[in-house]
């Protein structure tokens, strides 16, 4: 299984480098997009992991161009870039998941295996499907249950995109602090503006991972 790999970042390129060689990857790693572009082009892999600002060309105009080429070779933005506009121009362009940095490798680990055993729906697609008949549009931000749109507020949004975002995975409630208040709030209504959304979309939609946070699953 052959990775191409987009990080300018010499410590953290090494880093992955050396983690994904020890789980048996083959792995192309680049600090230039101009670079990575030409041996896109010129050379077969399996997966591509990129960093959105790089020298050269950035990794959204990188992905933008290999699937005007009618490349459909999964890809991963990895990124510092949170902002939901960001998450959602990435899946626009055509990627298939977003993690934002600094992160575990081990859930870069998981994140791949993700990618790899599914189809990628960022190649052809707007929308993911979510446990319990859901479908969330990554475009216009809507959320569907068996084809009726669920009428979420602006933070119902905001919380679920999150979720969504990092599907798979478990979110904190400091996540939810930092990400969606921008500063420390009561947890106790953290807990009550995820529950109001469950009750829209369901328990079975959100999981409650006790003691830990709370996850949607892929």
């Amino acid at each position: 299984m052959r990775v191409f790999l987009l990080e300018d970042e010499y410590s953290l390129r090494v880093s992955i480098e050396e983690f994904l060689e020890d789980l048996g990857f083959e792995v192309e790693a680049f600090e230039r997009g101009d670079e990575f572009f030409d041996a896109f082009f010129n050379d077969q892999c399996d997966l591509l992991l990129l960093d959105v600002k790089v020298p050269g060309i950035d990794g959204f105009e990188l992905l933008k161009e290999i699937r005007k080429e009618g490349k459909n070779t999964p890809a991963i933005f990895i990124t510092s870039m949170s902002h939901v506009n960001d998450m959602a121009k990435g899946f626009e362009i055509g990627c298939c998941d977003y993690i934002k940095k600094p992160f575990d490798l081990k859930e870069l680990e998981v994140r791949m295996q993700n990618v790899l055993k599914r189809e990628c729906f960022g190649s052809n697609s707007h929308t993911i499907s979510l446990p319990g008949g859901c479908e969330y549009d990554l475009k216009k931000f809507t959320l569907k249950k068996q084809d009726r749109e669920i009428s979420l507020t602006k933070q119902e949004k905001r919380i679920l995109e999150l979720l969504v975002k990092h599907r798979g995975s478990v979110v904190t409630p400091a996540q939810f602090c930092d990400e969606i208040w921008g500063e420390y709030v009561d947890l106790a209504n953290v807990r009550v503006q995820i529950n109001k959304l469950r009750k829209k979309v369901g328990k079975d939609v959100i999981k409650n991972i006790h003691g830990l946070g709370y996850r949607i699953d892929t």
